[in-house]
């Protein structure tokens, strides 16, 4: 008959402890996911892994944040409902893909308004109080925002005006890019970035106006060969927290949390202008033809910018006037 040993009390007492210990680390550290739609590869999800990185470190692990790249836990218009709604914690989204929600979401996506990094960054301040009252009505906050390179057009021919571009199938990823389509007769398709690929190679879109950036990540030489490089806009990232996810945590965490933002954005402004030149290159190198546009088609475009700025001044009220004469000043 087998003999039951019993545990000596130091042994029970070291289990006790270690089973306590256990449950207390649990319960000091939070767990948050972070969906992102672009891939693990692009600057701004790798902007992402180091901040989450960041934090981890500077809170000695009480806050561990992962992220989830390429539209695998929410799809890129699902991931600023599931942070308003709490099913998220934490996401990363194209702010201008809002604004149709409110035009305050959409002003670094009209044509001409801010072209280069130095005016994107002082309409990115003058957007930021306004931006801020909008998302804490609904129950966020901005942590930190990134823009993409300069915003050009790719496309299957060579182009002089936007008449060569009417009726052309056309990738609509944002409110503002299908206005562009419907302004310059093209027809306006929606396609979000995670399905931009399969798009371009079955012939469901043939034209679209992106970065460098987006061109290189969805392999987009492999169906267009010219990038016009207009440098229309530089639409940003924005990383949004549910409020009360945020005010879940402790003092130290939150401060924590926000240096690792301030670092994110920093970096991440010095990220996107120096691979602007990066992607460029490497769009080349894979045989596609980087072409300035011809003064006939960047009258053409300033005229649609002027249209669409005029339009969102309307729709966007006393708030858009407040952000555009900030901007101006």
């Amino acid at each position: 008959m087998p003999v039951t040993r019993v545990p000596s009390m130091p042994t029970t007492l070291a289990a006790t402890l270690l089973t306590l210990g256990a449950v207390m680390a649990s319960q000091a550290q939070t767990k948050w996911d972070l969906p992102a739609a672009y891939p693990a590869t692009n600057f701004h999800t790798e902007n992402l892994t180091q901040f989450a990185a960041d934090v981890d470190k500077a809170t000695g692990g009480k806050l561990k944040i992962t992220v989830h790249a390429n539209a695998s836990l929410f799809k890129a218009n699902e991931i600023k409902r599931a942070v308003q709604g709490g099913q998220a914690p934490i996401g990363e989204v194209l702010l201008a893909n809002f604004e149709n929600e409110n035009p305050i979401y959409g002003v670094d996506g009209i044509p001409f308004l801010a072209t280069s990094y130095a005016e994107s960054k002082k309409l990115a301040e003058a957007q930021k109080p306004v931006l801020q009252k909008l998302l804490a009505s609904q129950g966020m906050m901005l942590l930190y925002a990134v823009p993409w390179p300069p915003q050009g057009i790719y496309v299957k021919k060579e182009i002089a005006s936007v008449a060569d571009m009417r009726g052309l199938k056309w990738r609509a990823y944002s409110p503002a890019t299908a206005k562009v389509a419907e302004l310059i007769g093209a027809q306006p398709v929606t396609i979000q970035a995670a399905e931009l690929s399969q798009a371009l190679a079955t012939g469901v879109v043939e034209s679209y106006m992106s970065s460098g950036s987006t061109g290189y990540d969805s392999k987009t030489y492999e169906s267009i060969k010219y990038w016009y490089d207009t440098q229309a806009w530089l639409p940003k990232n924005g990383i949004l927290v549910n409020k009360k996810a945020f005010d879940a945590l402790d003092k130290p965490t939150q401060d924590a949390l926000l240096k690792a933002a301030a670092d994110a954005e920093a970096r991440g402004w010095k990220i996107s202008e120096e691979k602007n030149a990066w992607y460029k290159k490497a769009l080349t190198d894979k045989g596609m033809k980087i072409m300035t546009p011809s003064p006939k088609l960047v009258a053409d475009l300033k005229q649609v910018g002027g249209i669409m700025l005029a339009d969102w001044q309307k729709k966007a009220g006393p708030d858009g006037d407040a952000v555009i004469s900030a901007f101006r000043k």
